[in-house]
């Protein structure tokens, strides 16, 4: 989009329709007969303890009386007695106060810090990260908030890491990377202009999205103009994408949004005549003999004198969100939504909070076609200053919940924006640019990740720590939904041992947790309910003995019961790449000794072609020593005491630099 305000108009000049930034925060209208306390009420954004009904009322809020009363317990040290009034005036915040008072939402976090309200205090340092305009104090606040929130943290394993693992272990694993992410949609729908903003309709069999493909010559200057296209899907697959007749025009279009009928249609339109801005959103119905009539502008209950765009539809179709950088708003742009009031027309837009919206840019909403749902693109939600990310917000108990970034698997390297599912969330539809132009931008398409389900709501949480000293591990952990096939996104342990992760409910799951200092744990579960995983590892010492390795007299043959402990064994090597194995044989005095020598090194031969030669193990991180009867653990004077003596013993360690270097120039060579 080309309208913006002038502090960001140069960047954007390009991007009339598809791109000028919205703030995202969307409130979910209620049928079509909405009453106005319906909509205050659905602005209660603050986990239900703040309101903020004055965000649409009035610009700002003071009251000179209340604010020396906060003054004066402030100087008593008096907590108590200043928390019910600081609040009460919090609640009563405009959308001014929010960057000219941050620091009243800030003392009113610190007091719900010192008095125990650690939840309500976090939530109101997340509202001062978000609009707070001092840099310096910024730092602080973020060095703050996080060692509030430290055992909350979502600590994601980078995911070219993490492939490296799999792909290293894809002989053999469950374990399996989330299915074609970052899959583009290809050349029958991407051209190598930009291409984005995507919306399905019609039982999800008709893809229409915007492209500056088309080339118009403007005076003397041939410029690339914005337009929506439409492509259907055939057999699975999406056909070469063409010009949307009757609506493109001259101007620029784009940003559609089709009704589930298909017969009516929201967008943006810039430069026209009769707009109120330089972009507007206009409506188009077709009509019964099948061409699509003239489209209408929103008019000035909806519509701006900046720049409006990006509509989006709830699932009821009753309440329409949007973005606008008009003034009066949070930050650069913001979320915006309206209804339709029992006369059937659309009434005054609302901007849709401070919890969605920031003092950065928030843009391209989405409101999820059968779950209560919001998704949207965001560049301050978490201070990513200058990329845009892709967010989530589900609305309970009437109210908005604070965003969540929904993760590495979408959110990449680069800017996402225009966020879009399927009606049964198995794909979803979106643009991304890995470079800071916005040209280009293409779009994408994949399954859906768990992160990003609209219903992944359940929360998973467990720890992992040592049986013996109750401390806790490092290591990664893994959740594959077994019904579904979705992989969620990896992450480390926290530093208490802790994990959480939020899951689709009523399904069958498999927790794998890996890491170099205990064996990796594998443990499918089915989930109903919010659930707690609590789990214990021995560590892992350098010397170990399994006691089901057990070869029958005189022989060296691996038997079935001892395959468990040996894929424990080969399941760490795999997991940990950098470590070696030495595998010893050990028999007891009884018989020859050259027999029993070579008996050892064949039961130690045997486990390790078992690790290398049925599992992708190198070779050479393998090492396998018969000793015979020459090392004993004990003096042999009963059956126990040579029971004892026959034995394997694994040897696990971190190899030197100068092992390490001599190891790459053997995998090169037999690579050559």
């Amino acid at each position: 989009m080309k309208a913006h305000r002038k502090s960001v108009i140069v960047f954007f000049c390009f991007f009339m329709v598809g791109f000028s930034w919205a703030k995202a925060q969307a409130i979910e209208g209620t049928q079509l007969k909405v009453k106005q306390a319906d909509v205050e009420d659905s602005l209660s954004l603050f986990n239900g303890n703040f309101p903020f009904k004055n965000v649409n009322l009035i610009p700002f809020y003071y009251a000179k009386k209340a604010f020396r009363e906060i003054e004066r317990y402030e100087k008593q040290k008096n907590w108590e007695g200043l928390y019910p009034v600081l609040s009460d005036y919090v609640k009563n915040f405009g959308i001014e106060n929010f960057y000219k008072d941050t620091d009243l939402l800030w003392r009113l976090a610190k007091t719900a810090e010192i008095l125990g309200k650690k939840e309500e205090a976090k939530a109101l340092y997340r509202l001062v990260l978000k609009h707070h305009r001092d840099s310096f104090s910024l730092q602080w606040l973020q060095k703050h908030y996080d060692s509030l929130n430290r055992d909350q943290a979502d600590l994601y394993v980078p995911l070219k890491y993490y492939y490296e693992l799999v792909e290293y272990r894809q002989e053999i694993d469950t374990l399996r990377p989330p299915k074609g992410i970052l899959l583009n949609m290809g050349d029958s729908i991407n051209s190598s202009s930009a291409d984005y903003g995507p919306s399905l309709s019609l039982k999800d069999e008709t893809l229409l999205f915007t492209s500056k493909r088309q080339r118009a010559r403007r005076g003397l200057e041939v410029e690339s103009v914005e337009g929506i296209y439409l492509s259907k899907k055939e057999r699975g697959k999406w056909r070469a994408a063409k010009p949307f007749e009757n609506i493109n025009s001259q101007f620029n279009e784009g940003s559609p949004c089709l009704s589930k009928d298909g017969k009516t249609l929201y967008f943006s339109r810039c430069w026209a005549p009769d707009g109120i801005g330089n972009c507007d959103i206009y409506v188009s119905h077709l009509q019964s003999d099948g061409i699509w009539s003239s489209p209408e502008n929103l008019g000035s209950s909806v519509n701006s004198s900046s720049w409006d765009s990006h509509p989006s539809l709830s699932h009821t179709e009753d309440t329409l969100y949007f973005a606008s950088d008009r003034l009066g708003g949070f930050g650069l742009s913001d979320i915006y939504f309206t209804y339709k009031s029992s006369d059937g027309n659309w009434v005054k837009a609302q901007n849709a909070g401070p919890v969605i919206n920031t003092r950065g840019s928030e843009n391209s909403p989405f409101y999820h076609p059968v779950h209560h749902v919001l998704y949207f693109s965001s560049d301050y939600q978490t201070l990513n200053f200058g990329q845009f990310d892709i967010y989530k917000s589900n609305r309970r108990q009437g109210h908005w919940e604070n965003p969540k970034n929904i993760g590495p698997l979408i959110n990449g390297k680069g800017s996402e924006f225009y966020f879009t599912i399927d009606s049964e969330s198995k794909d979803i539809y979106y643009a991304r640019s890995e470079t800071e132009s916005l040209e280009d931008m293409s779009l994408y398409s994949f399954p859906l990740p768990m992160e990003a389900q609209p219903l992944a709501v359940t929360r998973l949480s467990g720890s992992l720590t040592d049986s013996l000293t109750h401390k806790p591990y490092q290591g990664i952990v893994s959740i594959i939904d077994l019904d579904h096939g979705i992989e969620v996104a990896p992450k480390f342990l926290r530093a208490d041992g802790s994990f959480e992760f939020d899951l689709i409910n009523n399904n069958n799951y498999l927790l794998i947790i890996q890491g170099d200092n205990f064996f990796r744990i594998e443990e499918m579960f089915y989930l109903n309910g919010e659930m707690e995983m609590g789990r214990y590892a021995k560590p892992l010492s350098t010397n170990i003995k399994f006691e089901s390795l057990e070869f029958d007299h005189g022989k060296a043959e691996i038997k079935t019961e001892m395959r468990s402990d040996l894929n424990k064994i080969v399941n760490f090597l795999l997991d940990n790449p950098e470590f070696k194995l030495v595998i010893s044989g050990h028999t007891d005095s009884a018989g020859d000794d050259d027999f029993n020598l070579t008996l050892s090194q064949k039961r130690a031969d045997a486990i390790k072609e078992y690790v290398t030669y049925f599992n992708p193990v190198a070779e050479f991180r393998v090492n396998a020593i018969g000793y015979g009867s020459s090392k004993p653990i004990v003096e042999e004077k009963t059956a126990v005491d040579r029971k004892l003596n026959r034995r394997v013993e694994f040897h696990i360690y971190r190899p030197s630099i100068e092992e390490m270097e001599e190891d790459e120039k053997i995998e090169q060579e037999e690579e050559w």
